[in-house]
């Protein structure tokens, strides 16, 4: 029988390996955990034991030292299989900014136990709740005192702080009046958070619409050791940017796994439910709206690829991230309506898992970075018209 699932491709033994793994957590298991608001904890353990979140680092630091290609078949397989990669995609990107821009002794030290799982590194303190996406303005400040920073101020919109040992952290240890460029005077830092939570930095959960655990953090001079400043003071935005390419990289990845699941439970559900005496996808009206979901999710994933192997060539990728992240967001969402419409009144019951997934895709038209943004990005950058903002 026809499926909507991928065609084999370069990378099917890794994704007959991935979706034997994916398979063993079925949709009970993540109907539960979305119902619990929990943690995919025993998910999230076998994935890592089997080494897919160490893929993109290098072998001589315990990874597979495979490119964001390799790095975003696994989030996209987690996804296909009704899955959510969101509880633990920050581990695969976020280890980004310490291994091109740490020194070698911060390389040695953490990104073993980041490839093991015994550290797990998947928060990124960047958002500020009065400055969003506008991120050379943000108010948190790193002063230098002696061998240790600072550091003040409030984030927002913080993922996965209970369920990480590390987190990226960037704030302004220049203050933004006494710089040429307003990009310029930011850094990155590694923050140890069994030692920063209640010792100046404080975590509120902020509840939402799908179990996704994020915070608002604040920061009352937190103290981090000098040593845990990433790469040259000043220069955390550009590395910043680095991370960023590779985030909606594989945000697109997981879209395009999401409207991949969305079409085919859509197509087998309109082969299989009879309404007046016929399959209801035998209606042009029903299956028009999914082949119309199938062609744009396979345009969308060819710019993801085409995102990917700029990235593992080193060359510049911003547009091509951010198109690809843009196109798949778009392409899983309207998947997720139609695959929603399809099932009629089915598609809000639990236990067609249609409702969950549809939450789920539904937060990558806002983040990591919202459609007008990237809109913004394209005319500019692309398109050399006037900066908007």
């Amino acid at each position: 029988m026809k499926t909507a699932i991928p065609a084999p491709d370069q990378y099917q033994d890794m994704r007959e390996a991935l979706r034997d793994l994916c398979g063993r957590f079925d949709s009970a298991y993540w109907q539960k955990v979305d119902t619990d608001r929990g943690y995919p904890e025993a998910f999230v353990d076998a994935l890592t034991e089997a080494g897919w979140l160490a893929a993109m680092i290098p072998q001589e630091y315990g990874g597979s030292g495979l490119g964001l290609a390799e790095a975003s078949v696994v989030m996209e397989e987690i996804n296909l299989s009704g899955g959510n990669a969101g509880s633990c995609h920050g581990q695969m990107y976020n280890m980004g900014t310490l291994l091109r821009h740490g020194s070698p002794a911060q390389k040695q030290q953490y990104l073993p136990g980041i490839a093991s799982g015994k550290l797990r590194l998947q928060s990124m303190a960047v958002t500020e709740p009065t400055t969003g996406t506008d991120t050379t303005q943000l108010k948190t400040t790193a002063v230098k005192k002696g061998d240790r920073y600072v550091v003040n101020g409030q984030k927002v919109w913080i993922s996965r702080i209970q369920h990480s040992d590390l987190m990226i952290l960037l704030a302004r240890t220049t203050p933004l009046a006494e710089v040429k460029k307003k990009s310029e005077g930011m850094s990155i830092f590694l923050v140890d958070l069994h030692q920063a939570i209640g010792k100046g930095m404080t975590v509120r959960p902020i509840p939402n619409m799908v179990n996704h655990e994020t915070n608002e953090v604040f920061f009352d001079n937190l103290e981090i050791p000098a040593e845990n400043l990433i790469g040259t003071e000043g220069l955390g935005f550009r590395y910043i940017l680095d991370g960023l390419n590779a985030e909606r990289t594989l945000i697109a990845a997981e879209c395009i796994g999401d409207a991949y699941w969305f079409v085919e439970k859509a197509r087998r559900y309109a082969s299989e439910r009879v309404v007046f005496n016929r399959p209801i996808g035998q209606n042009q009206g029903v299956a028009f709206p999914i082949a119309d979901a199938y062609i744009e999710t396979e345009a969308a994933n060819l710019m993801r690829f085409k995102a990917c192997e700029l990235f593992d060539a080193h060359k510049p990728c911003g547009g091509e991230a951010n198109m690809a992240k843009y196109l798949a967001a778009k392409a899983s969402w309207q998947a997720a309506d139609m695959c929603l419409q399809t099932h009629g009144g089915f598609g809000f019951a639990h236990e067609y898992d249609v409702e969950r997934k549809f939450r789920e895709t539904r937060l990558y038209q806002v983040a990591p970075i919202s459609t007008n943004l990237v809109y913004s990005y394209v005319a500019e950058h692309l398109l050399g018209l006037p900066r908007s903002f």
